[in-house]
């Protein structure tokens, strides 16, 4: 009967601890980069709500009208706001903004603040590039051939989109938004899919690390 040498044994268990590992880091950013929270709830919507109406009292019914649409059909899943923005070509001056700013260094200021707030609830920019020309496709939507920049930002889900905007912070850092852009559209895609997904390449990072190691391990073993 063979018997396996106690070297044999040692890399053995090296290779069921790298496997363990490996699925104990995938499971971990597995756990942080998905929202298992589900829909928002009736008394979070009242929450948000009462805040979106406590900084903008002038805002229309209609804005109120979206606010409420977005969180009553909350699907609880990620989703993805696509952004088409065209910047001044000299941002309005506002505090915090120099002579010698540029609309991109202002919008930096606003990112300065979005972007740990961001990363921090897994959210972050899938797409990002300058416009190559003026739109090439118009359908009632006059004045909307100019363009600067389109990106695509992914959110874990609408709860931290809604963190994000309703955090004080977020009041001063917006101002910088404003002073940047001419114009914006934002709105929603969910459901959505994309190949690029973080929790699949890192399953596949993951399991071709263990499977190499595996097979490195196994290699040295018959050689001895």
């Amino acid at each position: 009967m063979p018997t396996i040498s106690p070297t044999g044994l040692t890399d053995m268990n090296k290779i069921n601890w790298l496997w363990f590992f490996l699925v104990f880091l995938y499971i971990a950013f597995f756990s942080w980069y998905t929202s298992f929270e589900g829909p928002l709830r009736q008394e979070e919507m009242d929450h948000y709500y009462e805040m979106f109406e406590a900084r903008n009292s002038d805002a229309s019914s209609e804005q109120r009208a979206k606010l409420r649409k977005f969180m009553e059909e909350d699907t609880g899943d990620d989703f993805v706001m696509i952004n088409v923005i065209e910047m001044y070509e000299e941002p309005a001056k506002i505090a915090g903004v120099s002579e010698q700013d540029s609309s991109q260094d202002v919008l930096n200021k606003y990112m300065e603040y979005m972007y740990p707030a961001l990363f921090k609830r897994a959210c972050h920019p899938i797409l990002f590039g300058e416009a190559a020309n003026q739109a090439m496709d118009l359908m009632n939507a006059p004045g909307m051939e100019n363009w600067t920049t389109g990106a695509a930002m992914r959110y874990r889900s609408r709860r931290d989109m809604l963190e994000i905007a309703s955090n004080q912070a977020f009041a001063g850092a917006h101002d910088f938004k404003v002073a940047a852009m001419r114009k914006t559209i934002a709105f929603p895609i969910d459901p959505w899919f994309h190949l690029g997904d973080p929790r699949l390449l890192l399953a596949l990072l993951l399991g071709l690390i263990g499977c190499l190691a595996s097979w490195l391990v196994s290699r040295a073993t018959i050689r001895r």
